[in-house]
């Protein structure tokens, strides 16, 4: 890590989507549009904002909780990727130790994931009964950092498709908590059972959303409720249904379904006014670091380039209320050898990634 306390960005800033400047600086971790009398290191190139993963997951595997050596490993994939700001939807890890590093990405945490008894991965998640969800949505908006992950759908293998996890009124008593507490609420959903109960109980935003219909997206759109779409994730479905065809045929006929329908969905909803926002749902069993494999998906689903590059960074970083490249914000930015906003594509080879001032990758 480089250790010069001034640097000098400069080439094209990208500011805003149409705000482009000439320079920037980075005086002791913090940005800066006023030339500093001190001598600086120079990098040059388009430089964006640090990318935003809106649903990874450090400190799990398919197994469930990993220990810190593996963590660091998947923060610096992201890092060396992008990706300086991650809202981490949901991890049985106590990552806290990162915000203590300045070279690793800065995240926003989701607690732990809440499901419905025996109703999803093994080691993931708290495993309850409606009855306790109230309490335990307190508990993880008290440990997050503003948001709270619930299990909206999954297998009930009594019936052999997906099926919703929770009552219309628990989970309506549970959001009311969690805005209370000054926490947004968001949920896994594949399928379409679950969405309008949860949209009409007030959730903020939905993971996935393979599910949403022509009956559910005006309310989405009307309630202003965001999706992250995971598409690198929804690109396993096929694989999934293949393994579990014998045991439950109905739930891998579906799961081929909404992968089919997915960019049709996806540009349905982004058409219907739907934020739409950059998430990989790396950490489970997918590789982290794929955060502008995510953008291009975006892109093929039929998102204009420009909608799809701030889905991971202006947008993104307004929605979850952290700062992009003004006067005074972390300098936390990546730079590019050629302007992203004209190919996405760009966003795979990052020429230098800079955090908190300093040039880590």
């Amino acid at each position: 890590m480089s250790d010069h306390v001034v640097l000098h960005v400069k080439g094209r800033v990208l500011v805003g989507p149409d705000d482009v400047r000439d320079e920037l600086w980075a005086v002791d971790g913090r940005i800066t549009y006023d030339r500093p009398r001190a001598e600086a290191l120079t990098v040059e190139g388009w430089a964006l904002p640090g990318l935003v993963d809106a649903h990874c997951h450090v400190g799990l595997d398919h197994h469930g909780a990993v220990d810190e050596t593996t963590s660091e490993k998947q923060a610096l994939t992201d890092r060396d990727a992008g990706t300086l700001l991650i809202r981490d939807a949901g991890s049985p890890s106590d990552t806290r130790w990162i915000d203590d590093r300045e070279d690793l990405p800065k995240i926003i945490r989701a607690g732990r994931h809440i499901a419905r008894t025996r109703r999803y991965i093994r080691n993931y998640a708290h495993e309850i009964e409606p009855g306790d969800l109230v309490a335990y949505v307190a508990q993880e908006a008290r440990r997050g950092d503003g948001w709270v992950k619930l299990v909206g759908d999954w297998i009930d293998r009594d019936a052999g498709d997906l099926t919703a996890c929770w009552p219309r009124g628990e989970v309506a008593a549970a959001i009311a908590e969690a805005h209370r507490l000054g926490a947004r609420v968001t949920a896994h959903c594949f399928a379409e059972v679950a969405l309008r109960d949860l949209v009409e109980a007030g959730i903020d935003c939905i993971e996935h959303a393979t599910g949403l219909t022509e009956d559910t997206i005006p309310l989405f759109a009307e309630r202003g409720v965001a999706i992250v779409p995971t598409l690198v994730n929804i690109a396993t479905f096929p694989d999934l249904a293949a393994g579990a065809e014998a045991k439950f045929p109905d739930w891998s006929a579906h799961m081929r379904r909404l992968y089919e329908r997915r960019y049709d969905t996806v540009r349905a909803a982004y058409d219907a006014g739907i934020p739409v926002f950059v998430g990989t749902d790396a950490g489970g069993s997918l590789a982290h670091g794929l955060v502008a494999a995510e953008v291009a998906e975006l892109v093929k689903a039929g998102i204009p380039p420009l909608q799809a590059l701030s889905a991971t960074a202006w947008g993104a970083r307004q929605w979850l209320g952290r700062p992009v490249l003004e006067e005074g914000a972390p300098a936390d930015l990546v730079v590019y050898d050629t302007d992203p906003r004209a190919d996405v594509r760009a966003l795979a080879a990052p020429r230098r990634v800079i955090l908190n001032g300093r040039v880590v990758g």
